[in-house]
């Protein structure tokens, strides 16, 4: 099967430029027999929970990510793509049905839960279910959706078990090892407890004294370079995802990760004070932090600083945990190139949304700020023009799905809010609409070329203007002072608002 797909690259390589793979699609239809399938590109689908774009190909000189760098070398940077919600479940739901929030279930942890149909229907429920109908096999490697292997569960592991996605996938699994459960592994510290188990006296990062393969993501990429090989024998194209935990909280990494950055040489963040002028509801107490974990010489809250010697700590703690992330995608893209997939698989790698490292006082996400909504995308496609590039054209994570579609030669579903970026990869000079929507609890933003701009149903002030030709930090809130750009940019934020937070015309 391997020497069949090598002799095939050069077909392989040409269906994969957008235009191309429409022509195919239109001669041959999207989901022939078998020999049409085998024909079509294969995905690997890379999520990485809480990764903000702090990585070399954007541009930051401390952190080690030589393995994504590596990537980004070969593929195309999207140096502002932007989720829609600020929390995991509902950044995840947006990206993998094509489709903006539209109620306040969509803006939930549990979206996959609430809003997806229990019986299959004519509509695929997801852009896996879309691949799977068309011939794909699908397999799930770890957080996919919101739980980390895919299945609903409490927190204490009790719950039916049953797929949050339940037409999606052929395979599903995530981690578990010496912690029992995938959510108490997602939590997980090297000597195999958990913050489930044990809520109180838990440290909010580790030096753990353990190999790779002993925490979750490394079990995660053993996992995808075991289920690679068998994918590569297979006869059906295979789209897999597989999703990494790190960098999410506890910031847990083995020892050489951390030894990788020197502490004293880590600095605070660039914008630690709260915006001039903000709404309150802006900003948050960082709850996810300093109220699940403990141990903390200082407690920080909304508006609050802590102290810079704490600050380079925790972020020393993050960046160790994106350097072994890092390492772990590197063993999953070397052993797609040892199985000679490289030329004939779409690789995407997707940070769910990004994550507050002080900035404006917070630790964490759900805010509409960019720092919370701007996370990294890098694509490798087989075929694309002047591979090693970047773009700095703005892109949702909704479009990813309808890219994926035309890219693979498939039919695009109607009702998605996405738009397909394809020609990205064929066209250096590709411009998008300039727009990205983002929502949480309360309000709703919109990030333009030059403004952030984001409403609120209540508290004061009611618009926040932010002006990132002057001010790319957002640390003060210009509305009052340019209100002709509020009065253009309202009826257009509002287009696109869920019903529960649109405010009256």
């Amino acid at each position: 099967m391997l020497r069949l797909r090598l002799l095939l690259t050069p077909i392989l390589a040409a269906l994969c430029i957008p235009g191309i793979a429409e022509a195919q699609q239109q001669t041959s239809g999207a989901q022939e027999g078998p020999s049409a399938a085998r024909q079509r590109m294969n995905v690997l689908l890379i999520t990485i929970d809480d990764l903000r774009p702090q990585l070399g190909s954007y541009g930051d000189s401390l952190v080690r990510s030589p393995n994504l760098d590596r990537l980004a070398a070969e593929g195309l940077v999207f140096l502002r793509q932007y989720v829609q919600v600020p929390t995991c479940g509902a950044s995840r739901y947006a990206l993998l049905t094509g489709r903006r929030p539209r109620t306040p279930a969509h803006l939930s942890n549990e979206a996959f839960v609430e809003l997806l149909p229990r019986e299959e229907g004519d509509r695929p429920e997801s852009l896996v279910h879309h691949f799977r109908r068309a011939g794909y096999r699908t397999v799930g490697i770890g957080k996919i959706s919101h739980y980390p292997d895919g299945r609903v569960r409490a927190y204490d592991g009790s719950g039916d078990g049953r797929l949050e996605m339940p037409f999606s996938w052929d395979e599903m699994e995530g981690p578990i090892g010496r912690w029992g459960s995938a959510w108490n592994a997602f939590f997980g510290y090297g000597d195999g407890s958990s913050r489930n188990v044990r809520k109180t006296g838990r440290p909010a990062f580790e030096v753990a004294e353990v190999a790779d393969d002993a925490l979750p993501d490394g079990m995660t990429a053993e996992a995808a370079v075991r289920k690679l090989g068998e994918l590569a024998a297979a006869e059906e194209p295979f789209f897999l995802a597989v999703g990494f935990f790190k960098p999410h909280l506890p910031f847990v990494a083995p020892r050489r990760y951390w030894e990788m950055y020197d502490p004293s040489a880590i600095p605070i963040s660039p914008n630690p004070e709260a915006p001039v002028g903000v709404n309150r509801r802006s900003l948050h107490d960082s709850n996810e932090l300093f109220r699940n974990y403990d141990s903390h010489p200082q407690r920080g809250g909304a508006g609050v600083r802590i102290s810079d010697d704490y600050a380079r700590t925790l972020r020393h703690a993050y960046l160790a945990s994106v350097s072994y992330v890092d390492a772990q995608v590197g063993r999953v893209l070397a052993e797609l190139d040892r199985l000679a997939l490289r030329d004939n698989t779409i690789v995407i790698v997707w940070g769910d949304h990004g994550w507050h490292l002080g900035d404006h006082t917070i630790w964490g996400k759900h805010t509409t700020f960019e720092r919370s909504l701007h996370s990294p995308l890098i694509m490798r496609v087989p075929g694309m023009i002047d591979p090693g590039r970047s773009t700095d054209a703005i892109v949702e994570a909704v479009d990813l799905y309808p890219t994926l579609a035309e890219l693979c030669g498939l039919s695009t579903p109607e009702g998605l809010d996405g738009q397909s970026f394809a020609k990205a990869f064929s066209d250096p000079a590709f411009r998008s609409d300039g727009l990205a929507y983002g929502y949480s609890q309360g309000r709703t933003t919109l990030r333009t070329d030059r403004f952030r701009i984001t409403e609120y149903v209540d508290g004061e002030p009611r618009v926040e203007l932010y002006d990132h030709a002057v001010d790319p930090l957002e640390t003060r809130n210009v509305a009052a002072s340019h209100p002709e750009v509020v009065r253009e940019l309202l009826p257009i934020l509002r287009r696109h608002a869920p019903r529960a937070d649109r405010r009256p015309q």
